[in-house]
């Protein structure tokens, strides 16, 4: 059976009611960055793109969003630098372990301002929404999977129950596209 990540492999656990959020930790033995999430996330995905953080052998990373107002450095914050400074997702990652801890939109026209990503696989407690859904699946052969493995892990995807996409799911394509329209005056605001 082929390996997603290890998060997901082995079955995917359910939110538990009245989760509130937990520490994010980098892989840092000692001084490590912390981030506390103080609410619940949505639409947790496997994401296959090139640009997310994965774990060690992980063909796809584990990302979620939270309102940006929830997310808190807690300690460590000097070692955490942003990854690529022209990405539309400003990915902040320790510079001692390379982990992203957190992403953010900073452009306040972007559909997803205001909502961080957020790798929950870095926290210990347990509660946080569930992946619902697998985006940018056929970005993973950028990143080295050979593309005759492709159906095996679209059919992988679909038994743990998260259905393979090209971009993102439709509700979030459709929030982009209402964005932009409403920005472009062709929705009422």
């Amino acid at each position: 059976m082929i390996k997603l990540h290890p998060a997901i492999d082995d079955g995917i656990p359910p939110a538990k009611e009245g989760f509130s959020g937990g520490t994010l930790k980098c892989h840092c033995a000692s001084d490590p960055v912390t981030v506390e999430i103080s609410s619940q996330t949505a639409h947790n995905h496997a994401c296959g793109c090139t640009k997310c953080w994965k774990p060690d052998g992980a063909i796809f990373s584990q990302i979620a969003v939270v309102d940006r107002n929830r997310v808190k450095v807690t300690s460590g914050e000097e070692k955490l630098h942003v990854v690529d400074p022209n990405a539309a997702i400003q990915r902040h990652a320790c510079k001692a372990c390379g982990v992203h801890m957190y992403g953010r939109i900073e452009n306040k026209s972007h559909p997803f301002y205001g909502l961080d990503f957020v790798h929950t696989e870095l926290s210990h407690e347990e509660g946080w929404s569930p992946p619902e859904f697998a985006a940018f699946v056929s970005s993973v052969i950028e990143s080295g999977v050979k593309p005759d493995q492709m159906p095996e892990i679209r059919e992988r995807l679909e038994d743990l129950g998260l259905h393979p996409y090209d971009s993102l799911s439709p509700p979030l394509m459709d929030a982009i596209a209402t964005h932009i329209a409403k920005q472009n005056g062709v929705l009422a605001a």
